[in-house]
C-alpha cells in the first residue's frame, strides 16, 4: 500500500469510528485497527490527534464539495425538486451514511472548543450555503442568503433528530416548510 492510499484507509476508518464511538474514541490505534493499517500508520501521517481531527474535517469537506459540484449540475428547477433533493439527502445521511453524519456532528460539537476545526467547517458549510443560496435565487427566494442558512438549520435539525431522538421523523414536511417559508 502506498502512504496516500493508507491515508485515505485512516481517514475512512477515522469517521466511522467518530462515527461509531465519538470524539474520545478516536485515537492513532483505533484507527490503525479498524482501518487493518499495521500499528503507527495512522500517526505516520497525522502526527498528533489536531491533525487527525483536522484531515477528518477536511476529508469530509473535499467529499461533501465533491458531491454538492456534482449535485450541481443538475441544480432543482422547482421548489418541489429542490424539496425532493434536501428530503433525500437526509434520509441518505441518516440511512447508508448515518456514520459520516454522526462523525460530523461530532466534530461540530468539537468545533465548539477548536478554532481550527471551527474555521474547516465554516469553510465547507459556506460552500454548502453557497449552493443553496444558488438554488433559492434561481428560484425566485426574496432573500436567498437568510433562506439557506434557515433550510440548513432545518435539515441540520431534521438530521440530528433522526440520527438520536426521533429515527423515525419524516424530513419531507420540515424541510417543505422551510422551502415554501423561502419562496412566499
Amino acid at each position: 500500500m502506498t502512504t496516500l492510499s493508507n491515508r485515505t484507509r485512516a481517514l475512512e476508518a477515522a469517521v466511522q469510528v467518530l462515527g461509531s464511538q465519538g470524539v474520545r474514541a478516536l485515537t492513532h490505534a483505533r484507527v490503525d485497527e479498524a482501518a487493518g493499517l499495521p500499528k503507527g500508520s495512522t500517526s505516520n501521517s497525522f502526527r498528533t490527534r489536531a491533525s487527525l481531527l483536522a484531515g477528518v474535517v477536511e476529508w469530509l469537506d473535499a467529499a461533501d464539495r465533491s458531491a454538492l459540484d456534482d449535485h450541481g449540475e443538475r441544480m432543482p428547477q422547482t421548489a418541489e425538486q429542490f424539496v425532493d433533493a434536501l428530503t433525500s439527502f437526509a434520509l441518505i445521511a441518516t440511512g447508508p451514511e448515518r456514520a459520516r453524519t454522526t462523525a460530523r456532528f461530532a466534530l461540530f460539537v468539537e468545533a465548539a472548543h477548536n478554532d481550527t476545526l471551527r474555521e474547516t467547517l465554516a469553510r465547507g458549510r459556506a460552500h454548502v450555503l453557497a449552493g443553496a443560496e444558488a438554488t433559492l435565487r434561481a428560484l425566485g427566494a426574496q432573500d436567498p442568503v437568510t433562506s439557506a442558512r434557515t433550510i440548513g438549520a432545518v435539515s441540520d435539525g431534521v438530521m440530528l433528530h433522526r440520527l438520536t431522538v426521533d429515527p423515525g421523523l419524516d424530513p419531507r414536511p420540515h424541510l417543505q416548510a422551510a422551502v415554501d417559508a423561502a419562496l412566499h
